[in-house]
C-alpha cells in the first residue's frame, strides 16, 4: 500500500507546487450528483452536492449508504485548475463525518442460527482529508472525481484507514 501511495502523493505535490499561478477559479458553482466511497471494507452509495465560493473554496456534503450503515459528512476544499487544460482541477480538503451503524438486528454464526439483537446501534465520528482531481466536462453540464479519502475514525476504538477512495457523478447545475 505504501508504494502506491507515495507515487501518488508525490504527484499531487508536484502539481500543487507546478501550478500555484493558475487561474483558480472553479470551473462551476453548484453541483449535484452521486457519490460512491470504496476501498477496505464495504462501499458506500449516495446523494451528494458541491458548492463553491471564493476563487479556490468549495463546500462538499454528502449521505452514504451501505448495509447496516449511513453516513453524513461535509468536506472544505481548496480547489485549482490545472494550466494548460479544460475542465481540469486538483483539490485537497478535509471535514467531519458521522456514521450511524447498526451492527445488524439478525446476528448469526456460520450455521445460520440467526438471534435477535435490538439495540446494538453506534455512532462513530471521523476526520476525512481529501486529496482528488475533478473534471468538468467543457461542452456538457457534468463533471466528475476521483479522490483519496483516507477514514480516521476518532471514536469506538480510533483507528485511521489509509485506503479509501472517493468517486462522484455530478450535473452541474450553475
Amino acid at each position: 500500500m505504501k508504494k502506491v501511495l507515495l507515487p501518488i502523493l508525490t504527484l499531487f505535490t508536484f502539481l500543487f507546487v507546478i501550478n500555484r499561478e493558475a487561474n483558480a477559479q472553479t470551473p462551476y458553482r453548484t453541483a449535484l450528483g452521486l457519490g460512491i466511497d470504496l476501498g477496505d471494507g464495504q462501499t458506500l452509495f449516495g446523494p451528494q452536492i458541491k458548492h463553491s465560493f471564493g476563487r479556490n473554496d468549495a463546500v462538499n456534503a454528502q449521505v452514504l449508504f451501505g448495509d447496516n450503515i449511513t453516513v453524513v459528512g461535509v468536506d472544505y476544499s481548496y480547489n485549482e485548475r490545472i494550466r494548460g487544460t479544460r475542465g481540469l482541477s486538483w483539490y485537497v480538503g478535509v471535514g467531519p463525518q458521522a456514521s450511524f451503524i447498526d451492527y445488524g438486528k439478525w446476528h448469526g454464526d456460520w450455521d445460520d442460527d440467526y438471534h435477535w439483537k435490538d439495540g446494538n446501534t453506534h455512532t462513530h465520528f471521523a476526520i476525512r482529508p481529501a486529496l482528488g482531481l475533478e473534471f468538468r466536462i467543457p461542452s456538457a453540464p457534468l463533471a466528475m472525481h476521483f479522490d483519496w479519502k483516507p477514514w480516521w475514525n476518532l471514536s469506538h476504538g480510533s483507528n485511521f484507514e489509509a485506503s479509501r477512495f472517493s468517486l462522484g457523478f455530478k450535473f452541474v447545475l450553475k
